[in-house]
């Protein structure tokens, strides 16, 4: 399920926002609050650290969007994201919506079990139907929403569905609560909705208007329902007339309201009106004092895209540039050729030489900033690869014997044109990367030399764009910081530079261009300001606050690298799950003890063929030097169920989490398991290497595995090559079947790390991927925690150790349950180790297992979670 963040300057208003969205839903939604700042003198404020740890504390795979009143709770907002791993980056989302109605429609959204996309279109929607109330001109829903308003005909009781063949029911009902469908009941009316599979819309009789959807929080709330009036309900599917008994229901119970007349509820106005942005005494908000140095005149104001504060001389870098600026063409050189086929083999030389400068630098890239970001050149090298690109060109070389420069550049133009029609911003912003390639093919065929940045010494990089091959190949520690007049937070650039870690502000006024080399700049790419030679009170603030940013960094930091105690100085070992080489140096940094879990399928993707036995043992023992003396425990190969190989013969499947996966896939592939093993085995040698097979479901699995390692050791053995001889060997545990025969399993391995993420899905028979029945597959819920203590008591009995690497240790709120049942270790996402220890060390021992006791004799996820928020606050 999506979580949500409230980041606000204050935290009452954010504690208020909360409550108000808590009733809303019941507590079916994760949200957390990160606002205002530790000072009684002046405690409106934000911080990104709170912010970061809220979005840890709801964060999971469905996503966490997170909402924001004013100023700096969007730069704070932004700076957090920074503390994220990219793949976790890449699910939250700031959101622009209102912060009250916002939050009040995300989460209705949410509690209905909608994806990210849609919880964010009824945020963006949510003040749709105060609009329509007060006749506010504002823009229709269904170009918020991103689809096409439904409405209709209102059609006869049982009148059939040309579409489907299914029969559609009607039901007419008045609304009777006395302030009609407004938040609440909505709510509650598209929740119950979104229970059924049917086709579900509904219309206002009274007003006239047409069926709208009813899963949608806006367009139901939009239909204007007061007490009095009368709604039509239609329902098409399987389910249609329990749906509609199910929603008459909740309309004759006046959806748990008043159903008394309205009038003798009326609110008489305040006597006491006060002017937006003043407070009681007239005076300026404290949050626009705190910030009133920012406003000097040789400021300039532009978009935040990295934050950071950088203070040194300026440098303009000028690039040449072939045909485009901004997307503009500029005029290229076009000629009759006699020889198409000389011009069409000239263009694929120039496209060869474009691929091995983008291979370079992805290769550098991901060195330097890790692979997530670096994946931005492998679209790059796709696009070289377009076929319907190449046609087009090719067939306007050969039909009107064009050269290639000519030929190509319209071919890209048009590709460029068609990214800023569409309508998501976002997607506009990919025009860049098309900028990007098109412009170093066109100064290859033109023979012109890379632009590249010389500094002898650092400097702010002033430029009127930069392309992300320009970002990518910047130096850190000489370009201190960028100011450019192009650009926007969400562009491939901004993020790469965030990457580097150099503060970067965008959109800037043209004035900024015309600043003289040399001249002194000062950067805040929190707020998006550059000031120009700034006043010494103004550079003597940036000072402060860029002492104070690193210091607020290196203390969040200090305390999660000591052990995870309790009170009572009871330890738990805190590892970390890793995808890469560069999220192992990153876990050190975070605080964590070694490598739960390395998931070893980031060697497999995005390849036409399986890595060799060498590039496994180069990867492998990276990662063990960079981890030294701390565990690394490597997991064999998982592919299958959401991790499809097709170069392995992996066919779609209509159940691939039930399906060829894991082990199972692995046992039958020997010769691919074999290579793998090889490579673990050799990088254990002077290593703390553990291996662990995954989706173990039987005793049988677990031997075969282990008679195939046995056999990799006798060869190894054999040949001379040196390996840990007493690399200790686990499994998962993620099927409900390993839990039930865990006494059979423990007298197999060495140690048993409960995957829960899986585990969940399959107790609760819920495909996690699935949206509709994903918030099920929660390790929270009592059942799997019910496995979790009887593979612990089990493994316990026999003498193993018992880890977990599944995200639910990311929860804060699962720390003391986690501790209580008797776990040993926790692997968990790099950035959620410092909230997990700072947990931990809150408790002590006993309270971790009355905690533990009390969740497990509850009967959902959400009294788990509620009877650990009352434990923790009593």
């Amino acid at each position: 399920m999506v979580g949500l963040v409230i980041v606000s300057h204050s935290k009452r208003l954010a504690e208020g926002v909360r409550e108000v969205v808590a009733q809303m839903v019941q507590g079916k939604v994760s949200l957390a609050v990160a606002a205002g700042i530790d000072d009684p003198q002046n405690p409106l404020g934000t911080d990104a650290i709170q912010v970061y740890e809220a979005i840890a504390s709801v964060y999971s795979e469905d996503g966490v969007l997170v909402l924001m009143d004013l100023g700096s709770a969007l730069m704070s907002a932004e700076m957090a994201l920074e503390f994220l791993l990219p793949e976790q980056q890449a699910k939250v989302h700031l959101c622009a919506a209102p912060l009250v109605e916002g939050a009040i429609a995300a989460a209705v959204a949410a509690a209905s079990g909608s994806d990210m996309q849609r919880v964010i279109a009824e945020a963006q929607a949510a003040l749709l139907p105060k609009a329509a109330q007060l006749g506010v001109a504002i823009s229709h829903p269904s170009s918020i929403i991103g689809e096409e308003q439904v409405t209709h005909d209102m059609g006869a009781p049982e009148e059939a569905s040309l579409s489907t063949g299914q029969i559609t029911r009607e039901i007419h009902l008045t609304v009777h609560n006395r302030l009609g469908l407004h938040a609440r009941p909505a709510a509650k009316f598209v929740a119950c909705a979104t229970r059924f599979q049917s086709q579900i819309q509904v219309c206002n009789l009274t007003k006239g208007s047409g069926f709208v959807r009813a899963d949608s929080i806006n367009q139901v709330t939009m239909l204007g329902v007061r007490q009095g009036h009368e709604i039509a309900i239609t329902a098409t599917g399987a389910d249609a007339d329990e749906a509609l008994a199910a929603l008459k229901a909740l309309v004759e119970s006046h959806f748990g309201e008043d159903d008394s007349p309205l009038e003798s509820h009326a609110i008489p106005p305040s006597p006491h009106l006060s002017t937006p942005g003043a407070s009681a005494e007239g005076n300026p908000p404290a949050a626009l004092l705190a910030t009133h140095w920012l406003l000097s005149p040789s400021s300039l104001k532009g978009i935040p895209a990295s934050p950071g504060v950088a203070i040194a001389p300026s440098f303009q870098f000028k690039k040449t540039t072939v045909v485009w600026h901004h997307a503009a063409p500029i005029r290229i050189q076009e000629y009759h050729v006699d020889n198409p086929e000389a011009e069409w083999q000239r263009l694929q030389a120039a496209l060869r030489i474009a691929r091995q400068e983008i291979q370079a630098l992805l290769t550098h890239s991901s060195i330097q900033i890790g692979d997530a970001e670096a994946a931005i050149f492998d679209a790059h090298l796709l696009f070289l690869e377009d076929p319907m690109l190449l046609e087009t060109v090719q067939e306007r070389i050969f039909a009107l014997h064009l050269n290639a420069e000519a030929a190509w550049g319209a071919v890209i133009e048009e590709v460029a044109n068609n990214y800023h029609q569409l309508e998501d911003p976002y997607l506009q912003e990919r025009v860049a990367d098309v900028v990007d390639v098109g412009q170093r093919i066109l100064r290859i065929l033109s023979g012109t030399p890379i632009t590249t940045v010389d500094l002898s010494q650092p400097a702010i990089l002033v430029a009127s764009d930069l392309t992300p091959s320009d970002t990518a190949s910047l130096d850190p520690t000489k370009v201190l910081g960028i100011c450019i007049t192009a650009g926007s937070a969400t562009a491939h650039s901004a993020i790469l530079a965030r990457s580097l870690g150099i503060p970067a502000v965008v959109g800037l006024p043209s004035e900024i261009l015309q600043v003289a080399d040399g001249t002194l700049l000062t950067v805040d790419g929190e707020t998006g300001n550059v000031w120009i030679e700034p006043e010494p009170d103004t550079l003597a603030a940036l000072e402060g606050k860029r002492h104070t940013q690193q210091t607020a960094r290196q203390r969040a930091l200090a305390a999660a690298h000591q052990p995870c105690l309790t009170r009572d100085r009871h330890q738990i070992s805190v590892l970390a799950n890793i995808g890469s080489i560069e999220d192992t140096q990153q876990a050190l940094n975070m605080g964590a003890e070694g490598v739960g879990l390395l998931r070893t399928e980031f060697l497999y993707l995005h390849r036409t063929s399986a890595p060799s036995e060498e590039e496994q043992l180069t990867v492998y023992q990276a990662i063990a030097q960079i981890l030294g003396t701390h565990p690394l425990i490597i997991r064999t190969l998982d592919a299958g169920g959401d991790k499809p190989l097709p170069y392995l013969g992996m066919q779609p499947e209509t159940n691939p989490f039930l399906g060829w996966r894991g082990i199972r896939f692995c046992l039958d592939r020997p010769q691919i398991l074999q290579t793998q093993l090889r490579a673990i085995l050799k990088a254990s040698a002077r290593h703390q290497v553990k291996i662990m097979f995954p989706m173990i479901a039987t005793v049988a699995e677990i031997q075969a595995a282990k008679a195939m390692l046995a056999e990799v050791q006798a060869e190894l053995r054999q040949a001379g090559i040196p390996f840990d001889e007493k690399m200790e060997v686990g499994i998962m545990v993620e099927v409900p079947s390993a839990v039930a025969i865990a006494e059979q399993l423990a007298q197999e391995v060495d140690f048993f790390s409960l995957g829960t993420n899986d585990l969940s899905q399959y107790v609760m028979a819920a495909d996690r991927t699935n949206p509709q029945v994903a918030p099920l597959a929660d390790a929270l819920h009592p059942a799997v925690l019910r496995m979790i203590q009887q593979t612990v008591q089990t493994a316990h009995a026999a003498g193993i150790w018992v880890g977990l690497c599944g995200e639910v240790a990311a929860d804060p709120l699962s720390a003391p349950i986690l501790l209580g049942l008797g776990l040993d270790e926790v692997s968990l996402s790099p950035l959620a180790i410092p909230v997990f220890k700072e947990a931990i060390a809150k408790l002590t021992m006993a309270q971790a297992q009355a905690i533990a006791a009390t969740a497990l004799q509850q009967d959902s996820a959400a009294k788990v979670r509620e009877v650990v928020l009352n434990s923790l606050v009593l």
